[in-house]
């Protein structure tokens, strides 16, 4: 039981370092667009400075704050450690990865990191040791709003790229696409490392949504 415990923290923090290697290559393609959240991220990072990573832990770290108030309860160290370590491996894969200049390498970075993202996410998934402060807001809009998780996270996602973009972050096709992309990505990529896990722990995987989220789908 202890060694699965550990696999799962290795499946949660590996798979948010590959998440963030995913979003630093759709920041250098962001000529076409990086994700909602991101936007307001470069947009802050343009504005303000500090790094884009940095935005992302005080962001989160913001909501992680509201969720507590809301919801009248700590958050889970899984929720803490997911806004931290993100924010860290975004700076880290942004420094390390060099600019693209040229169109086609744009195009490459991006593609690649959606793709990557989407598996990162889907490995973090897998482990069920909390959600980002993003999806607890997006559960939290379900919940008190009584909104289906599609409208809710459509329209968060939508408010929080417009502000973006009013405050420099950089939009595009792109941006619209990983709405509608990274979904199927992470749903495919969650089989696989389902059974990944599965095979590595003889143990079945299992992520819990709250009842009454379910009821608003």
């Amino acid at each position: 039981m202890k060694n699965h415990y550990t696999l799962r923290w290795m499946f949660f923090i590996g798979g948010l370092a590959i998440l963030a290697c995913g979003v630093a290559l759709t920041i250098k393609g962001q000529s076409y667009g990086v994700g909602s959240w991101d936007v307001l991220h470069v947009g802050l990072y343009q504005s303000l400075g500090l790094t884009i990573g940095t935005w992302s832990i005080l962001l989160g770290l913001l909501i992680i704050i509201l969720s507590a108030i809301v919801l009248k309860e700590l958050p889970k160290i899984g929720t803490i450690m997911n806004m931290a370590l993100t924010g860290l491996f975004i700076d880290f894969f942004n420094a390390i990865i060099p600019d693209v200049h040229t169109a086609v390498g744009q195009l490459i970075c991006f593609v690649s990191g959606v793709i990557i993202l989407g598996i990162g996410d889907a490995i973090y998934i897998t482990a069920n040791l909390g959600a980002g402060p993003r999806d607890s807001l997006m559960l939290i809009a379900v919940e008190r709003l009584k909104l289906s998780i599609t409208v809710a996270r459509t329209a968060m996602e939508f408010l929080v790229a417009v502000t973006g973009y009013l405050i420099g972050g950089p939009i595009g096709l792109g941006t619209v696409i990983m709405v509608f992309v990274l979904g199927p990505v992470i749903q495919i990529s969650f089989k696989y490392t389902e059974r990944f896990y599965q095979y590595l722990t003889k143990e079945k995987v299992v992520v819990v949504v709250e009842e009454e989220v379910k009821q608003n789908v």
